[in-house]
Parts: structure tokens; sequence; C-alpha cells
């Protein structure tokens, strides 16, 4: 059977809609400004060189510069006319004045040679001789020694534009001779808004969400995008879908990330956990599910902030369902889930069951909220604004109510030396910006008022001999819960009490700087509490101390300067050692 295949005029659409002119470019304005601006004021360099990322218009902007600057009839705002001849013969592939070369496949010493003496050769239209270099890396360390003369003090006519991906890899003898331009990525709102009007030219519909995800997916590469919407026409047609796109582009939808963070905020791990497992039966990756679910969250902790919007490359339908889950978000949630992601995100490799440790990162992520099986006794989170409506939590047998943000404490049974623990606190407003620093300090300084609050005690200054018994049972206290060592050194401490600025100042000496930077640490508010709470008096400030060296009994260490203390303590056994002439060793 014969097949005949007739030739297509199709053009996909990174060279058809290619930029001609300095307006046409996308996302490099200031080049194509100060590129302009060099040629009205007639201050050409006899070298440029473009460098940036792949797709973002270095080539295309240098064959622009190179016909702009040949051209014969150029407008107000020099974009070269297309109809001279020096245009028409570049458009056409015919042009003597304007060469590209690529580094990749003539990158020799002999190819720079003959490079060399072709620049010797005027322009036969225009003034100037250009030569487009693409991919200048490329060329070997000799061809570019043999390329410095050249590059250095070429021709009159002669103008070299050099493009490359990797500038690093270019001599510093080079970069030297050469104004370099760096290119930058193309910024999804403009890549949306180009890929917006090449799909009207093309009558083809297709959404905002649809174009996003393209912009996204094409790393900042305007030519990666175009490529990419092509393939995506091919297979949804001229009605593109996001659901299309999203399934030809292996993208993971936003819904999935939305819905795992609504069971986060309920707790509901085993939800999580099955939406995971449905991720993966799809054929997702797991870590590129991870790295989805840490930009999710960032973003809401972006939305959160009013003047953070900028920050923000979502199209407007999406922009609102962030506003609405944020809302529901305090901060302290997503900085600390965020962190679960980014730890989950940096241990993935070296997990030894990769799938288990994305799972357990989930199950941390739904108890940040509630705490596993406490889910009866925690409310959940309403809508709140910039108060950050808290979520009840249960922590150290202390209620925080989400209503109305009463606070109540669940009495112990037993006794605990460093008194009742404090309800957790509502993170702090931050306002317009983003202060955890903030957030930490107003807890800190909620403490001391809790313990006060939480405990029934009177502003009256107490008797020394109260504050005195007080303090002789703290270390039984401590001894009933096994705490043996710091029963120990409260037992052996001294006790000095004295009066200042309306207060009773108690401070007790420990026999070390290492101790007492400890209980200042860990141990002293929770036991100035408990002493208050004791003697019923708020006027008690606690202070911890070390005992001056000189102070301090010297111990016996060695065998015989215990036996020479024993000694020393009982007359008959230094009187039996004395009889029978015994030696102390």
């Amino acid at each position: 059977m014969l097949y005949l295949y007739v030739m297509s005029d199709y053009i996909v659409s990174a060279r058809k809609y290619r930029p001609d002119s300095f307006e046409t470019l996308i996302g490099q304005d200031n080049i194509a400004q100060t590129l302009k601006n060099s040629i009205i004021r007639g201050k050409l360099a006899h070298a440029y060189l473009f460098c940036g990322p792949r797709g973002v218009g270095k080539t295309t902007t240098a064959r622009i510069f190179a016909k702009a600057i040949n051209c014969a009839n150029p407008s107000e705002d020099m974009e070269p006319c297309g109809k001279c001849e020096s245009c028409v013969s570049f458009q056409e592939g015919r042009s003597y004045c304007i060469h590209e070369l690529d580094a990749a496949s003539n990158n020799g010493v002999e190819d720079i040679k003959n490079l060399m003496d072709q620049v010797q050769i005027p322009p036969q239209v225009g003034k100037y001789s250009v030569y487009i270099i693409d991919e200048v890396h490329m060329l070997s360390t000799a061809a570019f020694n043999a390329f410095l003369k050249t590059l250095e003090e070429p021709p009159a006519h002669a103008i070299f534009i050099l493009a490359t991906t990797e500038k690093h890899k270019i001599l510093p003898t080079i970069l030297s001779r050469c104004q370099t331009y760096d290119f930058n990525r193309i910024s999804i709102p403009d890549m949306v808004l180009n890929l917006r009007n090449i799909a009207s030219k093309e009558n083809v519909k297709i959404d905002d969400e649809s174009l996003h995800v393209i912009a996204q997916k094409a790393d900042g590469a305007m030519r990666d995008a175009l490529t990419i919407f092509d393939q995506t026409v091919a297979f949804c047609g001229s009605d593109i879908k996001y659901e299309d796109v999203i399934r030809n582009l292996n993208v993971l939808d936003y819904d999935y990330s939305f819905a795992l963070v609504d069971d986060f905020l309920a707790g509901d791990y085993g939800k999580a956990l099955l939406t995971f497992d449905e991720i993966l039966s799809k054929g997702f990756n797991a870590l590129h599910f991870c790295s989805a679910l840490s930009s999710h969250l960032r973003d809401l902790m972006v939305t959160k902030n009013g003047g953070l919007d900028a920050l923000l490359e979502l199209p407007e339908s999406l922009k609102k369902r962030y506003v609405e889950q944020a809302s529901r978000c305090s901060l302290k949630f997503l900085y600390d889930a965020l962190g679960v992601t980014t730890a989950c995100e940096s241990g993935y490799k070296m997990a030894v069951n990769p799938r288990l440790h994305i799972e357990f990162a989930l199950m941390k992520l739904s108890f940040l909220v509630k705490a596993p099986g406490m889910a009866d006794q925690v409310g959940r989170q309403g809508t709140g604004s910039e108060d950050h409506a808290t979520l009840g939590t249960v922590r150290g047998g202390t209620v925080s109510e989400a209503n109305g943000g009463a606070e109540r404490s669940e009495a112990s049974e037993h006794p605990s030396p460093a008194g009742p623990r404090p309800a957790r606190k509502k993170p702090a407003k931050t306002g317009s910006a983003l202060s955890l620093n903030a957030i930490l300090e107003e807890e800190e300084q909620e403490k001391k008022k809790e313990i006060k609050k939480a405990q029934d005690v009177s502003d009256e200054l107490p008797e020394d001999e109260a504050i005195l018994n007080a303090w002789k049972t703290i270390p039984e206290e401590f001894k009933a819960l096994n705490q043996i060592r710091l029963a120990n050194t409260l037992e052996n401490s001294d006790v000095e009490i004295g009066t200042a600025d309306g207060m009773k100042v108690v401070t007790f000496k420990v026999s070390n700087e290492a101790q007492r930077k400890w209980i200042q640490e860990n141990r002293l508010l929770s036991l100035e509490g408990n002493l208050q709470k004791k003697t019923g008096s708020s006027k008690i400030r606690l202070e911890v101390g070390v005992i001056p060296m000189e102070e301090k009994e010297v111990q016996p260490y060695t065998d015989q300067e215990k036996a020479t203390a024993l000694m020393g303590q009982n007359g008959e056994l230094r009187n039996l050692v004395k009889d029978f002439g015994l030696e102390t060793r």
C-alpha cells in the first residue's frame, strides 16, 4: 500500500511568533532600551555578550539589534523597518552583512582563523558586518585565545555579538573585552499575556488557569512555554480545558493541596493519607508532591499578609480560594507546617522507606492543630481575619477555648513543684508584617502573667519564717518525682532573704556556675511561682547565685585525705592509729 504524505506549511509557535522588533521583545525592556539608545547616540561597542537562561531572547535580541544597525530606514525609536534591502535579505537568509555562527560545531582554532579572515571583508550592504556567535562558551581554550586579538581590535566595520547560557565558562580575558547584558527569566504574567495573544491569533480557546500552568511549567523560558502550548493544542485541540492540561503535562491539581490543608486543619490524618495514596496511584512523583505542598503552604503564608500580593503568581480565580483558606489558618500553623514539609523534602532521598517518610510528615501536619486522641475535646477552627481565631488546644492539662478565648486549668491529682502550667496563647497580631519574633516574645511575657493568674496570691509581704518553711518543702516534692539531683541541690543550697523595691528577694546559692545557669534557664520561673503559691504572696522574687570559692568547704578527695578527715572527727580512731603505729596512705 502506498502512503502519500503532503508537505505541511505548519510552523511551530516558537518560530512563527518570534519577535522581530525591540517592541515585541518580552520581558527585556531595559536591555532593548539600552541598545536602542546606543544606536541613536552612535555609540556602538565592537563586542557584546548576551548571557542568561535558555529561551529568554538572547539570539532574538542579537538579530533585532543587527537588523537595526544596518537598517536603511529605521523608525524614530530605532526599530528596523523590515522593508529595506538589508532587512529583507536577512529575513530571507541571504544577508552578506549579518552572519550567524554556532560555536558548538565551530569551536576549533581553524574555525576561528576562518572567521578572522572573513572579518576583514567589508559589508556589501549596510554599514557594519555583524557576527552573531551562539553558545560561545563551547569554544575551546585555544580558540578563545586565538579570538582575543580580533575581538579586542576588530576592523571598524565589524561588530561581534556573543550569546551564551553559561557565562562562568567564558575566559575573563573575553569578558573584559565585551559589554555584558544579563537577560532575565520571563515572568509568569508576561508569558501568560503573550500566550493569550497567540491563542487568540490561532483561534484557540483556553482559560487563565491553563495558561498559568503552562507558564509555570516553562520555568521562565518563553520558548519552552510556546513549545508546551503547541503540545497542549495537539493534545486538546482548539478548546483547551484545565483538566486536560494538567493530565497532559502531568501536573498536580491545585485541588489536592487545598483538600490536604483542610484535612490538616481538621486533624484528619486518615483522609490525608488516602489523598496521598490517590496521588501516587495516578503516577505522580512523591518528591514533586511534597514540593507542591510546600509551595502551597508558602502561598498561603504570603496570602495571609495583605502587603505581599506581588509575590503571588496566580490567576485571580485561585487567589480568592487562597484568601479563603488562609483566613482559617494561623501563622504559627503555616510556619510549623512549612518546617515539616521542607524537612521532609531534604530527608526524602536519604529515607529507606520514602513513602513512609512522607506519610509520617502528613501525620505530623495533621497533629499540628489537634493532638492525636483528643479530637473530641478540641473545637474546629472558626473563620477569622487579622485576629487569627485560635483553635482549642490541649497541652499539659490546659485547655484554651476557641470561641471566647477563655482559659481554664485542670487540677492535677499530684502537686507539681513547677506550679500550674500557663495556657497556650494565640499568636500575636502582626498587622502587615510577618514577625515570628514578636509572637515568641509575647508568649514569653505571658508566661509570668499566667502563672500569677492561676494562683490565689496577695500583695502583702510574707514573713521570713514563712518563706523558709515553704522553701524546705520544695525539695521533698522533687524527690517524690524522682528528681533526686535537683532536690539535693535545692536542699543543700544556702538561702538568704532580703527586701528590695517592695519585694522579698530570696536568693539561694548553688555550688557552681553550670548549676546556676541551668536553674536560671529551666526552673527559676516555676520555682518562684511555686514559692509564691505556698506563701500566698506575689511579693517574692527568687534569684539564684553561686557560692564564692573562699566560702566553699574543702572536700576530701584521696584516701589519705579522707582518713585524715575521719581521724580529726574521731579522737578514739586517732589514738588507735597512734598506739599501733599505723600509716594512712
